[in-house]
């Protein structure tokens, strides 16, 4: 027999990179901190020279819309008639201790201490709510505004009262038991037209809510005027019906604080649409201002 030609192993084919094997890199040690980047020259990059500020927080500026500049003007404002609201009440609270004070002295003497925690009180209180109603008034005042400049550029037209004639009717006595309420019932009226709930040339005519804001801010100014006229009455009882008179002007003011925050989140909510992702839950309430969907025509076919 012959025997033939012996057979190879299977050769094994190892797949290397280029220059052979790589060996593995020592890991590479954290350099030492040596302070911060030097430059040769000051850099052309980076943030400009100026304090840090949140965006659209400066609303004089001109290419900030007039719905922002309310916006910015009602924050304000709400802050400032929250702090008078809350000093108006002390304030009230004040005056009514005075009277019962006034009260327990026609049977005998009082102690010297309550009397001169309530003189202190209703000084203290008395002073911080003309500097807060002042600045709440201009604060206001302003909001205004500028809310009836973004309702009239949101419609399209020119309001017929300029804003000096609104600040004139604001301060002027006599004035400023019409002016103030008829500004609010025509903002009012520009944005109900804006939202479709109202025709463009309807005349305006103020809801229940503004009317009740123009019924108490009447009273405040009668009652404010009437106390400041019988503050140059002498007699003891005049004194003490003055006391009456500061605790009935003081809660008023408190309730026109307070409804005049309620009124300008109200027009707020009406000139400014609210952010999405704000609102917890989104839900259609009704739909205004759109044609009736088209109706398809019946089948010729449909049975009768």
């Amino acid at each position: 027999m012959t025997s033939g030609p012996p057979q190879q192993p299977p050769a094994g084919w190892v797949a290397t990179p280029p220059g052979g094997p790589r060996r593995p890199r020592p890991p590479r040690r954290p350099r030492r901190y040596t302070g911060p980047p030097a430059y040769p020259a000051v850099p052309r990059w980076g943030f400009p020279m100026l304090a840090w500020r949140w965006p659209l927080a400066l609303p004089a500026q001109q290419h900030v819309g007039a719905e922002v500049r309310a916006t910015a003007a009602a924050r304000t404002a709400l802050l400032s008639l929250w702090a008078t609201a809350g000093v108006a009440g002390l304030a009230t609270a004040a005056e009514v201790w005075r009277y019962v004070l006034l009260v327990l002295s026609r049977d005998g003497a009082l102690a010297r201490a309550p009397l001169a925690i309530s003189d202190a009180l209703v000084v203290t209180t008395g002073s911080l709510l003309w500097v807060l109603g002042v600045l709440s008034g201009v604060l206001v005042v302003l909001w205004g505004l500028r809310a009836r400049a973004a309702a009239a550029e949101r419609i399209g037209v020119r309001n017929a009262r300029p804003d000096w004639q609104v600040v004139v009717g604001v301060l002027v006595p006599g004035l400023n038991l019409f002016v103030p309420g008829s500004a609010v019932a025509e903002l009012e009226h520009a944005l109900l037209v804006a939202e479709g709930a109202r025709e463009r040339g309807a005349r305006p005519f103020p809801t229940l809510r503004v009317r009740f804001w123009w019924a108490t801010w009447a009273a405040t100014l009668l009652v404010g005027w009437l106390t400041l006229l019988w503050g140059f009455r002498g007699t003891v009882q005049a004194l003490a019906d003055g006391v009456v008179l500061h605790a009935v002007n003081d809660a008023l003011v408190t309730l026109l604080a307070v409804l005049t925050v309620q009124l300008v989140t109200y027009v707020m909510r009406l000139l400014v649409d609210p952010d999405p992702t704000e609102l917890r839950f989104l839900q259609v309430r009704a739909v205004r201002a759109t044609p009736p969907p088209p109706r398809a025509e019946r089948p010729s076919t449909a049975p009768r």
